[in-house]
């Protein structure tokens, strides 16, 4: 069965289908525009599963997902890719500026996914993966994309940028939110 992805941002679609190289998904056969109209990651990934299952008869995944930083509390949140008009660097100089000057501890974040799975019939799987982090004072790293040059993952040191995208697979809130799909897909 092809499960289609729904998304128009193509580095998420291929995370996704790193994360996922066994489910038989692919593109949609054709490009749907969906208006994020909702106030959380989950409801905003159900409203792009839902629209795509409707539009294209098939079973449709979903992700939103965005940078959460405490101390601008929350924000910039499920606006992460409306933060700042322009690039994802426009949008990452505009976070470090908001947090110029705060200590280290002070700089708590969290990367979010929700993902949805919907079917044509209007069942739908939602699951909710976290990823905890520090934002660094400037950009860091070469690799991924979005807040990743500023997205320290404590454990390792290191921002997602500088981890690279296998590492960056195998902790990341993305990666969680896929596990947590596959485990209700098992039979």
């Amino acid at each position: 069965m092809t499960i289609y992805l729904v998304s128009g941002n193509a580095k998420k679609l291929k995370e996704l289908q790193a994360l996922l190289p066994d489910q038989g998904f692919a593109p949609p056969p054709f490009a749907l525009d969906v208006e994020e109209t909702g106030s959380t990651f989950a409801a905003n990934a159900r409203l792009k599963a839902e629209a795509g299952a409707l539009a294209f008869g098939g079973p449709c995944l979903a992700d939103d997902s965005g940078l959460c930083v405490d101390a601008l509390d929350g924000a910039p949140g499920v606006y992460s890719a409306r933060y700042a008009p322009g690039t994802d660097a426009d949008r990452t100089a505009k976070l470090l500026d908001a947090l110029k000057g705060l200590p280290r501890e002070r700089r708590t974040a969290h990367f979010a996914c929700a993902i949805a799975l919907a079917y044509p019939d209007g069942r739908v799987i939602a699951v909710e993966g976290r990823c905890e982090g520090l934002i660094t004072e400037a950009p860091r790293g070469e690799a991924g994309f979005g807040y990743d040059p500023v997205f320290e993952n404590v454990e390792h040191g290191q921002t997602f940028a500088e981890l690279g995208a296998e590492i960056k697979n195998g902790l990341s809130h993305r990666a969680q939110a896929v596990a947590m799909l596959k485990a209700v897909l098992q039979p």
